[in-house]
């Protein structure tokens, strides 16, 4: 049984002073890196969501690869899907070759060594895929497989009948020759190399060898690779590649391949988990009203806490924290400190340490700024003392694993220095990984064993340069920008054929009407199109300019109709028409009831004596309807639509959308729109869709939603631009 030593001490920080001026710089680091988060709201407003929105002002691929950095995500496909793509047709080699043009400009038509332009060299290296894998793979492929038996299947016959009667004649005028050239040339020296590979290859005379073509083919490979293999071992080792690593995790992780994200994020998921409920957990976080960090602490320093014993510091460093009076901001600079992290690096390991937990840290930080969009927001700063905490786990997780996987006991501030050395004796180019590469591309390329043994040492040098400088991230871009390429020029062309025949406006359109943006929406714009000539059609987002807190006759809750980046200032109410206002209150009774039944029940099953009842009592009733649905699937939607009129609010209804109070708010007097505010919105949306004169009798805006049979995720099939709720409300609005 092996022994797990445990740290004796995680070494806090020693304390020092911490001016105002400092805070406020670490206040707008996390600020800025608060904008890198996800916003994503609630179930019930669950919508789309650019993933690269705050990365929107930079330039498309300039973004995309930030985000790659940021994010630890692909920008692009990967090479074999392009490639794909390329034998499918989605891709023509003329479009990687009017891109490598355009790319590369004046350098397109420079030599590499006397093998060809680097035009060439970058357009073989996207037709045909290199292998690549770690140097003792390679060794074991080059041995083992046929690499050295067989050429790439690439390789054209001719290409391969050149190798071969080059081989063949240096080979023999070696055997004619006798000997009699100056061994220090070139051309000597490879009839040599390929004479002893000959004679290696089990045979006395190579005057012989007029057949088997195998065995020349093979020898041709065996040559080939031996002069990759000694010309790379030529050129220096490339200078080694800037250390992506931000933060002192992902120095740990490139030298002992352990994530201590791993061990923190286990204990911030339950914990935020916890944290970030809206009223349906049966036991709730102790003093969840003291915030995120004091929360933390008080149930983290309580004895008998979690098993895992890289936690077994965190209660001592807690109550450290505690008695001292360390606060969220004070705790991160302690925290960056001990970690060697200079307010120089500040924003990138802020940013990058928020990122590693986005989802639930975006959803702290969007509960903080639109506490409108849940019941149960949080107090602010709650991002801050996230941060905070993480840090905290941060450095007990990165002192145990550092003493586990490198015995290292020191301060954590030199622990980047060791991981970082003993990562660069692992990572770095072997020669064979190199000379793999050109071993490929001379068998699609037709470079010979002669010429490349006829090349210099600088010739060598340039040449291995170039491959490597043309990166897979590169060439991914190339052919991206290829598959566009191809996309564009054939909707051109579909357009360039439609615009022959130009469609007019309607002079007298029947009707006018206006579709939300949405995809699914658009399809029904182009149906009444093809079917209704004379119909005149729109688009523009589904909220139509109106956004608003909105509660339907039936809500209990406003809900935002908007985009999730527009926070709303104006209230609307949903009443139903005055003859139905008893009949509105009666169903409102009968929901109510409904409601704290289903709630009761929900809340008893969570217990041992209540969960044992009810599962006997309604286990079996319980499957009724489901074999209904299943059986009877119509016949059910029937009855439950019939039972649904019993509680739903009456059809009759009318928005409460003009208000006489000067200011906006969800008081019953200060609902709605003025009137100056209406006519406002109504002119920017028909100036925006261009509908500014020709009006026709009839001008409808249309809304839509989605029916959804126990889908947690019925919002996003409701409209996007409102949030994930259906437009219906914003299409009255705009009328």
């Amino acid at each position: 049984m092996t022994t797990v030593s445990v740290p004796d001490t995680v070494q806090p920080p020693s304390p020092s002073a911490i001016d105002t001026d400092r805070l406020d710089g670490l206040k707008q680091a996390i600020a800025k890196a608060g904008e890198l988060l996800p916003l994503p709201g609630p179930i019930t407003a669950f919508a789309f969501l650019n993933t690269l929105q705050a990365l929107e002002h930079l330039p498309f691929d300039e973004g995309m690869r930030l985000g790659a950095r940021l994010y630890g995500c692909q920008p692009y496909l990967s090479e074999d899907r392009y490639r794909g793509k390329l034998a499918r047709g989605r891709i023509h080699v003329e479009d990687l070759a009017a891109v490598l043009i355009e790319s590369l400009g004046d350098r397109a038509d420079e030599l590499i060594g006397s093998l060809g332009t680097r035009y060439a060299l970058r357009l073989a290296m996207l037709q045909f895929p290199l292998q690549i894998g770690p140097a003792e793979e390679l060794r074991w492929f080059v041995a083992e497989m046929d690499a050295l038996k067989r050429f790439r299947a690439e390789a054209s016959s001719a290409v391969r009948e050149r190798f071969v009667e080059e081989t063949r004649h240096w080979v023999m005028r070696d055997f004619r020759d006798g000997g009699q050239e100056p061994a220090q040339t070139p051309d000597k020296r490879m009839r040599q190399a390929l004479s002893e590979l000959a004679q290696n290859f089990g045979e006395t005379s190579v005057e012989h060898w007029s057949e088997p073509t195998r065995k020349w083919e093979s020898l041709a490979l065996r040559a080939l690779w031996r002069v990759c293999h000694d010309g790379v071992s030529g050129v220096p080792p490339a200078e080694p590649a800037a250390n992506q690593a931000v933060c002192c995790r992902d120095d740990l992780r490139q030298a002992t391949g352990v994530d201590t994200d791993t061990l923190v994020n286990e204990v911030l998921i339950r914990f935020c988990a916890a944290f970030t409920d809206q009223g349906f957990a049966h036991w709730a976080l102790p003093e969840r009203n003291l915030g995120f960090f004091k929360a933390f602490c008080s149930l983290y320093r309580r004895p008998g806490g979690p098993p895992d014993r890289w936690l077994r510091e965190l209660p001592r460093e807690l109550t450290r924290l505690e008695e001292s009076g360390t606060g969220p901001l004070d705790s991160i600079v302690e925290s960056l400190e001990s970690l060697g992290v200079g307010e120089d690096e500040w924003d990138d390991v802020i940013a990058a340490s928020l990122l590693a937990l986005r989802g639930w840290a975006g959803m702290l930080h969007h509960m903080e700024v639109r506490g409108d969009r849940v019941p149960m927001a949080v107090a602010p700063g709650t991002l801050v003392e996230f941060l905070a905490i993480q840090l905290v786990l941060q450095r007990v997780a990165l002192a145990y694993i550092a003493k586990e996987t490198l015995g290292y006991r020191g301060p954590l501030d030199g622990l980047r220095d060791v991981a970082r050395a003993r990562a660069a004796k692992q990572n770095g180019t072997s020669v064979e990984q190199r000379a793999f590469l050109v071993f490929q591309l001379a068998q699609v390329c037709e470079w010979t064993p002669p010429a490349l043994y006829r090349m210099s040492r600088a010739e060598w040098t340039t040449l291995v340069a170039e491959i490597e400088a043309f990166s897979g991230m590169d060439r991914r871009w190339v052919f991206h920008q290829a598959f566009e390429r191809r996309f564009r020029v054939r909707t051109l062309d579909a357009l360039s054929v439609h615009s022959r025949r130009p469609v007019a406006r309607v002079a007298s359109p029947r009707f006018q009407i206006c579709f939300c943006l949405d995809a699914r929406e658009e399809s029904f714009r182009r149906h009444l199109e093809e079917h209704a000539p004379d119909v005149e059609t729109f688009g523009a987002a589904g909220f139509y300019g109106v956004a608003m807190y909105y509660r339907g006759a039936g809500d209990a809750h406003f809900a935002a109709l908007c985009p999730i980046v527009i926070k709303p200032e104006r209230w609307v109410v949903e009443d139903v028409v005055y003859t139905l206002e008893e009949t509105n209150r009666r169903r409102a009774k009968t929901r109510r009831a409904l409601g704290t039944a289903s709630h009761q029940v929900h809340v008893g099953s969570r217990s041992i004596a209540g969960g044992l009842l009810l599962a006997a009592g309604l286990g079996v009733l319980a499957s009724v309807p489901l074999v209904a649905r299943v059986l009877f699937p119509r016949l059910t939607a029937r009855i439950r639509r019939t039972a649904g009129r019993f509680v739903e609010p009456p059809p009759m209804t009318r928005l409460r959308l003009e208000r006489s109070s000067p200011t906006a708010g969800p008081a019953e007097d200060q609902i709605g729109y003025t009137v100056d505010e209406m006519a406002n919105i109504g002119d920017r949306m028909l100036r925006d869709i261009g509908l500014t004169s020709g009006f026709a009798r009839l001008v409808v805006f249309l809304g839509h939603g989605s029916f959804c049979l126990n889908n947690p995720h019925k919002s996003s099939y409701d409209c996007g631009a409102c949030s994930g709720s259906p437009g219906g409300p914003n299409g009255r609005g705009v009328r």
